[in-house]
């Protein structure tokens, strides 16, 4: 390797560490959040932590919905930013408003027409569904600030501008934290060194919860749309705020096959997550807790995969196949790297990450051992991840499609309802129903991979 090539590789890593902490940095906090809201509502009890997860996966579909609507525009606009076309970025940052507005306003009356038959579809125990209904639904209400955060934060990433939506992702989540100190619990003294202090506090249990997730996700909403208006390279303030089909038509192109994708992949998580609500709630707590858990060690793969979709994006348009391959050979080695060693981790930790959750040694012990199951898996979904990353910044989005939709249906829920409705297994079995979709997606991109078909720019 020549001392130019080092150079250009050493700036290369240096480019992708910029994109990707910050993003790691940000859901690495979304996750502490999630840690926090579920160990403050775990102190409530087994019910209540099952009322709040019953009907988490449903929150899966409607955010991964949205989301593959932002991936059209991270192709569009980082292809743009490849290929210098500056106004073509700020032309698509417009109709990503015109999007935001749309889509959010669909969601929102979706989902708060549904909120009282989410938990009976999930096979919520009937002693909680109300409590669940009621927390779905306020979670739901701010349906217009939380697209915005999911679409106008993929905008500034595909401007290759990762740090802002990590800082108001800081801020709303220190919002809601302190909301669920306030609104949770009822008024109490508070042992701090060696004073006692008078904290107040609403009481309001789950609802408590929901309200302050609420809260902070309107706030978070609204300072990303600020950043954006005034933002230098993709402000739209000037652009024709009507559909523009030169724009729309690429977009939807690249995010109808991921927007289909994610929800036939998030209908199937609603779907497994309902077979495992049958099982009882210590299944349910279970599960509920060690995907919590789990979340926080696939970090270092999502982080990794916007820096990959973003930087091939940007190759791409800039035609430049030298670039794309050297990417393909940097990051794939390091990804996997970070997840080994993520897997490692998650495998000692589990027992004592599920017992800050929970005081059930039944429910702890179950979720320690469905987590070190998966953690084995990880490397492999690493791979699988990064190698989705290069297609959706290039706008393939039909391949990881197809075979999302094939693992989660063929293997995922055909596998976990043959186990646990018909020879009556549990949640053991169902985890390993799901690893069973990881390893098969990594095979299927691995051969992708191999076969050079995710390389546009592969022989030019």
């Amino acid at each position: 390797m020549t001392g130019k090539q080092k150079t250009m590789d050493r700036a290369m890593l240096l480019t992708i560490w910029a994109l990707a902490w910050p993003t790691m940095l940000e859901q690495l906090m979304q996750t502490a959040v999630q840690y926090i809201d579920t160990a403050m509502v775990g102190a409530l009890g087994t019910q209540a932590t099952a009322a709040v997860g019953a009907t988490s996966t449903v929150n899966w579909l409607v955010g991964s919905s949205i989301s593959a609507m932002s991936v059209g525009f991270l192709a569009y606009i980082s292809k743009a930013f490849g290929a210098g076309e500056t106004d073509h970025a700020k032309r698509a940052a417009a109709q990503s408003v015109l999007t935001t507005v749309a889509v959010g306003l669909f969601f929102t009356v979706v989902t708060v027409s549904v909120s009282g038959l989410v938990p009976v579809w999930m096979q919520v125990d009937a002693g909680i569904q109300q409590m669940a209904a009621r927390y779905f639904l306020i979670l739901y209400l701010p349906m217009l600030p939380r697209t915005a955060s999911i679409l106008f934060g993929t905008v500034l990433r595909a401007a290759g501008d990762t740090k802002t939506p990590m800082k108001i992702g800081l801020a709303v989540n220190l919002i809601n934290v302190v909301l669920n100190f306030l609104l949770i619990y009822p008024a109490r003294t508070v042992s701090l060194f060696s004073w006692e202090l008078p904290v107040w506090g609403a009481g309001l249990g789950v609802i408590g919860a929901a309200a302050a997730s609420a809260v902070a996700f309107t706030v978070g909403g609204v300072c990303i749309t600020v950043v954006v208006w005034r933002h230098p390279k993709v402000s739209p303030r000037g652009q024709k705020f009507r559909p523009d089909p030169q724009i729309l038509k690429p977009c939807l192109q690249v995010a109808i096959p991921n927007m289909l994708q994610r929800f036939g992949t998030s209908l199937g998580y609603v779907a497994f997550a309902s077979m495992i609500n049958s099982l009882g709630e210590v299944a349910t707590a279970a599960h509920t807790i060690a995907n919590t858990v789990e979340s926080a060690f696939y970090i270092p793969g999502y982080g990794m995969q916007t820096a990959a979709a973003t930087l091939a994006g940007n190759a791409y348009g800039a035609k430049d196949q030298k670039r794309m391959k050297r990417l393909a050979s940097m990051f794939i080695p390091l990804e996997i790297a970070l997840m080994i060693v993520s897997g490692a981790c998650l495998f000692l930790a589990a027992p004592g990450l599920m017992r800050i959750f929970s005081k059930s040694d039944t429910v702890v012990t179950l979720g320690a051992t469905v987590l070190r199951m998966v953690a084995v898996s990880e490397p492999f979904y690493g791979f699988s991840i990064i190698v989705e990353g290069f297609l959706m910044g290039v706008g393939q989005t039909r391949l990881p499609f197809l075979f999302n939709i094939t693992g989660m249906w063929l293997v995922r829920i055909v596998g976990t309802f043959v186990c646990t409705q018909c020879f009556g297994g549990g949640l053991i079995s169902a985890w390993a129903c799901m690893i069973g979709h990881n390893l098969l997606l990594f095979v299927l991109f691995f051969i992708t991979y191999r076969r050079g078909t995710w390389n546009p720019l592969e022989g030019k």
